[in-house]
C-alpha cells in the first residue's frame, strides 16, 4: 500500500513513462525513416505504424533507459541521504510535452546538511551514478546508430553535442562528412539526455547539486561567485540557447546562496578530492551550450 503522499511518485511515474514512451515513438519513426525518399517515408507513416513490433521496441528502449538513468541519479541522492540517516523523499518524476518527454526528477531533503562530508556525498553522489548509466547508453546507442545524407537544415531539429559525444563518434564513425547526418539511435538519445540532466544539475550555484559540491568544498567563499554564474547562464540564453534563460530564472527562485552547514571544519579525504575533480571532468565533458541549435534569444527576435 502506498501511505502518506507516496501515491503522487507513483502517479508522476506513471505519467512519465507515457511522456517518455510517447517521445520514443517520434524517436523511433526519426531512427527508422531519416534519409528515405519523402515520398515512402510518408506513406509509411499512418495509424497502423502505431503498432508496428519495432517501433515499440524502440520506444520502449528509449523510454526505459531514460528513466534508468534519471531513477539511478535520483537514487544516489536518496540512498546517501539514507546512511548518513537524512530524511528525504522518494523521487518525484516530472512528466512533460517536450522532446525528451520530461523535466527530470528530484528528491526533496527534509533534513539540515549539517557537515561537509554529507553535503559533498548527497551532491556528488547523484551526477556520478546519472553519469555513470548515461555513458553505456550513449556508447551503445552511437553503435546502433546511423549514417545517413544530410537532411535538409530548414526542416531538421539539430541538437548539440557534448565533448564526449564527439569523442564517442569519432572512435565508432570516424570523421564524419559534411554530407551526412549521424541518425542517433533512441538508446543513444536516452544517454544524451542523461549527459544534459548531469550538466544542468552540476552549475555550481544556490540548491543544484553542483551548489552543493561547491559549497562542501569552498564554504561561504563561494556566495561571491552567484552572481557571476547567473550573468553565465544569461550570456548562454542570449547567444547559445535561450532555455538557459528559464534555468537562470528558476535557479533565483530557489535562490541563488545556499544554506550555511553547522560544522564546516572536516577535512576532506584523498577520495573526495579525487571525487571533486572527476565531477568537474564530468561536467566539461557534460555541458552542451546550446543543446538545440538555432534557438537562442537573438534567433529567436530575428
Amino acid at each position: 500500500m502506498f501511505t502518506g503522499k507516496r501515491w503522487v511518485n507513483l502517479i508522476l511515474f506513471i505519467l512519465t513513462v507515457l511522456s517518455t514512451y510517447f517521445v520514443g515513438y517520434l524517436w523511433g519513426i526519426n531512427y527508422l525513416f531519416a534519409g528515405q525518399n519523402p515520398e515512402e517515408a510518408s506513406g509509411a507513416l499512418n495509424l497502423s505504424l502505431f503498432l508496428e513490433p519495432a517501433l515499440i521496441k524502440l520506444s520502449l528502449i528509449y523510454s526505459l533507459s531514460l528513466l534508468v538513468i534519471l531513477l539511478g541519479h535520483e537514487l544516489g541522492h536518496y540512498l546517501t541521504c539514507r546512511r548518513y540517516r537524512i530524511q528525504a523523499t522518494l523521487p518525484y518524476f516530472i512528466p512533460a510535452p517536450t522532446l525528451i518527454g520530461t523535466l527530470g526528477a528530484f528528491i526533496r531533503i527534509r533534513s539540515p546538511l549539517t557537515r561537509r562530508q554529507e553535503l559533498f556525498d548527497v551532491g556528488a553522489n547523484g551526477p556520478l551514478v546519472g553519469f555513470l548509466l548515461s555513458v553505456p547508453a550513449l556508447f551503445v546507442g552511437l553503435q546502433l546508430s546511423r549514417l545517413v545524407p544530410a537532411l535538409p537544415r530548414e526542416s531538421s531539429i539539430l541538437f548539440g553535442e557534448p565533448l564526449l559525444l564527439k569523442v564517442f563518434v569519432r572512435l565508432i564513425f570516424g570523421p564524419v562528412a559534411q554530407n551526412q547526418d549521424l541518425i542517433l539511435h533512441p538508446l543513444a538519445v536516452a544517454g544524451w539526455v542523461g549527459l544534459l540532466v548531469t550538466s544542468f544539475n552540476l552549475f555550481p550555484v544556490g540548491q543544484l547539486d553542483g551548489g552543493h559540491i561547491l559549497y562542501a568544498v569552498f564554504g561561504d567563499r563561494t556566495r561571491k561567485l552567484a552572481p557571476g554564474i547567473i550573468l553565465i547562464l544569461v550570456v548562454l540564453g542570449v547567444f547559445y540557447w535561450a532555455g538557459w534563460l528559464i534555468w537562470a530564472v528558476l535557479i533565483l527562485i530557489l535562490g541563488v546562496r545556499h544554506p550555511s552547514i553547522l560544522d564546516s571544519s572536516q577535512n576532506f579525504s584523498w577520495k573526495r578530492v579525487a571525487l571533486s575533480l572527476a565531477v568537474l571532468l564530468i561536467f566539461i565533458f557534460s555541458f552542451i551550450p546550446a543543446p538545440i541549435s538555432g534557438n537562442s534569444l537573438l534567433d529567436l527576435l530575428q
